[in-house]
């Protein structure tokens, strides 16, 4: 199965199967895309590994168990300022949104990592626009 097919399996899976928009999905495919203010996949690890969350965020890219992370860390790894502003878009409290974060992100990054590593950032960018697709 390829990462796209996986993709839209984790994005039904995680929206709970069913075409409903999901506004924190959506806040945090625009996170992932390569334009957005972390810098992408790649820049989301990076904030999660300068913050002291590495070996939790390395979890989630291996090919291992993912290890969980608590909303308190959701809100160290991305700080205040940037889950202040993803509460805004979706309309949560901070603490709903990494707690919400909490159950969403370690399984969406590992489904972007299938292999481990991070893919090109056009086959990341394919990926984002079906789940964009999905969304919409």
């Amino acid at each position: 199965m390829g990462l796209l097919d996986q993709l839209g399996q984790a994005a039904a899976g995680m929206m709970g199967g069913g075409n409903d928009q999901n506004p924190l999905m959506q806040a945090v495919v625009g996170l992932l895309g390569q334009q957005s203010a972390v810098g992408g996949l790649g820049g989301l690890i990076q904030a999660f590994q300068k913050n002291g969350l590495g070996e939790i965020v390395n979890s989630w890219v291996s090919t291992g168990k993912n290890l969980p992370i608590s909303p308190e860390q959701i809100q160290q790894g991305l700080g205040n300022d940037l889950l202040k502003q993803l509460a805004s878009q979706v309309g949560l409290s901070p603490e709903a949104t990494g707690g919400q974060l909490a159950n969403l992100l370690p399984g969406l990054v590992d489904k972007l990592t299938p292999e481990g590593k991070l893919p090109d950032t056009t086959v990341i960018e394919q990926g984002l626009n079906l789940l964009r697709g999905k969304l919409g």
